[in-house]
């Protein structure tokens, strides 16, 4: 009887494969070729079992649970594995401008949200529009730290360019309030379903983009770590 199964098994491989090789592309095939090596290797640590071949059931069988548990079975792959989407994104707003930040790459970019650019992405602006921006922004001292965050990324050497009077404010600036959960999860790039391993994770890979050891901005570091002790505090 398990003769007859194990050919069946084959059969049906063998006559779907050789359906879908003309059409099927390289990855899909390579993932059919696995799962019935998996199914077959159970059946046929099956049959070894049901013939009292133990030594060979057990190997036969942890064999075909490996090819299946990648895409049949992905929860027995075991341990902890963050979910992280591509193109994840980390949102931080204020009073003049919001800025985004690509979790993949670190890209930055900016929308002026009033002003005498209003609309206007920073990627934009040329050099003379982004120091009138930059000087504009001065009114409020959060957007202006968030608007040098990004000139540090965009424009080297910017302080010498547009002629600051020197004074460096590396100090935290005011904040406007407690920071909310909705703007936590938004600098952080999570969902309010997020867990605490989850804002940890999030927290250490945004810290690699930003920190000022790095060449990060000391103001989004302040941010982030903000946003993590938010939620943190809140679970």
């Amino acid at each position: 009887m398990f003769y007859l199964l194990i050919g069946i098994v084959l059969l049906v491989a063998v006559l779907t494969l050789a359906r879908n090789f003309v059409h099927a592309n390289p990855a899909a095939l390579a993932r059919q070729l696995r799962t019935f090596a998996g199914v077959f290797m159970i059946a046929l640590a099956g049959f070894f079992a049901v013939t009292g071949r133990f030594a060979f059931a057990l190997p036969a069988f942890g064999l075909g649970v490996m090819l299946l548990r990648q895409h049949v079975f992905p929860g027995l792959s075991g341990g902890y594995k963050p979910q992280k989407s591509s193109g994840q994104r980390s949102r931080v707003r204020t009073a003049m401008v919001e800025m985004e930040l690509d979790h993949d790459s670190g890209a930055m970019t900016g929308t002026v949200l009033a002003g005498g650019f209003q609309g206007r992405g920073l990627d934009d602006l040329n050099d003379q529009e982004l120091e009138t921006f930059w000087r504009e922004s001065g009114q409020d001292e959060q957007s202006q730290k968030l608007v040098e965050a990004y000139l540090d990324r965009r424009l080297a050497g910017w302080r010498e360019h547009f002629q600051t009077d020197g004074t460096e404010r590396q100090g935290s600036s005011p904040s406007a309030g407690p920071m909310t959960d909705e703007e936590a999860y938004q600098i952080l790039g999570l969902t309010p379903e997020a867990g605490d391993a989850e804002i940890r994770a999030a927290h250490r890979r945004l810290m690699m983009r930003v920190h000022p050891d790095q060449g990060g901005s000391g103001f989004l570091a302040a941010k982030i770590n903000e946003a993590k002790d938010t939620l943190l505090r809140r679970h």
